[in-house]
């Protein structure tokens, strides 16, 4: 039988509220998971209830795993790392670190110190906005910061700016503009049209930025339907890419890899992306690992939200 620790007050409770509501966990799978007894995790359960800490959220949204963000903080010289719960038996790289991702957006966004948010796509991101609730920010303005795909998907580049925008009662200015250009179309001059030296613009002038990073598989949407004719996984892989961040290959030390991409991608710069005092990074799964080592050793977020299972792995690699 398993022996309980002693009491861990609002640390314990919240964590087995985020496995019961958010993970969708019994309280059977949360005991044997957390090594306690069924009757503390359903005591843990009502005293959250009886607080007002269960509502129609979990009022303490992500589990604080101290030990795993200070380490990443001081591994990866990162201001803030927020590391949520996974479901080990389930596990699901997307919806907890929505969750969480949406729960820091919420805390910041209550600060008033965001009225330039740029956003890049993807599912993470969409799961977030998914647990946002509805607000009024008339003074805020979600900014793409890289051009879309033709397929119409509601996590593309166009779906996540007017979504977000759509759940925060904000602005929102489009990249409209495809995330590779054709070869024969030059970069210069195709973005030398003013509404793109506009939208260039307010890139340069970004509060905050928000983006997720992809590896190089199947599972990345980038991969799956937004390379152009004649470049495939394989080059990017031979190219030393361990993956990509707002649409520029990185290899596994965080330099961009050369490739025929670099003269066509439409998206922000990464030494412009540099200059958002606030860049948060959004994403989880062991096959992401490379490239999110590849973008915190770039110097690139300055905030990671991911999960710890990742979170682990990220600290035990060197």
């Amino acid at each position: 039988m398993p022996v309980d620790p002693l009491p861990e007050a609002e640390p314990f409770v919240a964590e087995v509220c985020w496995h019961y509501f958010v993970n969708e966990m019994t309280q059977a799978e949360i005991a044997r998971h957390l090594g306690v007894t069924r009757l503390r995790v359903n005591q843990a359960i009502q005293r959250a209830r009886s607080q007002g800490m269960v509502k129609i959220e979990i009022a303490s949204p992500f589990v604080p795993r101290l030990s795993l963000q200070d380490g990443l903080m001081q591994r990866f010289g990162l201001k803030r790392a927020c590391v949520a719960p996974a479901d080990p038996d389930h596990y699901d790289y997307h919806g907890p670190v929505g969750a969480a991702l949406a729960a820091f957006m919420a805390e910041r966004l209550r600060t008033g110190a965001w009225h330039r948010l740029g956003v890049s796509w993807g599912m993470t991101l969409q799961s977030a906005i998914d647990r946002l609730v509805q607000e009024s920010h008339p003074d805020l303005e979600i900014i793409s910061m890289i051009g879309g795909t033709s397929r119409g998907e509601s996590f593309n580049a166009f779906g996540i700016a007017s979504a977000l925008a759509g759940r925060l009662g904000a602005r929102y200015s489009l990249l409209a503009a495809p995330v590779f250009l054709a070869p024969q179309v030059d970069r210069s001059v195709f973005l030398s049209q003013d509404i793109f030296a506009e939208h260039y613009d307010k890139m340069g002038r970004l509060d905050a930025a928000i983006m997720t990073a992809s590896d190089i598989s199947q599972a990345s949407y980038l991969i799956r339907t937004g390379l152009p004719a004649g470049i495939s996984a394989h080059d990017l892989t031979r190219a030393g890419a361990v993956g990509d961040v707002v649409g520029r290959f990185l290899d596994a030390s965080g330099q961009v890899v050369a490739t025929r991409l670099n003269d066509s991608t439409i998206g922000i710069e990464l030494e412009v992306l540099r200059q958002a005092p606030e860049r948060v990074l959004a994403a989880a799964g062991p096959h992401k690992v490379a490239i999110l080592r590849a973008v915190l050793q770039a110097g690139l977020a300055t905030v990671l939200v991911t999960d710890d299972v990742t979170a682990r792995l990220l600290l035990d690699q060197p």
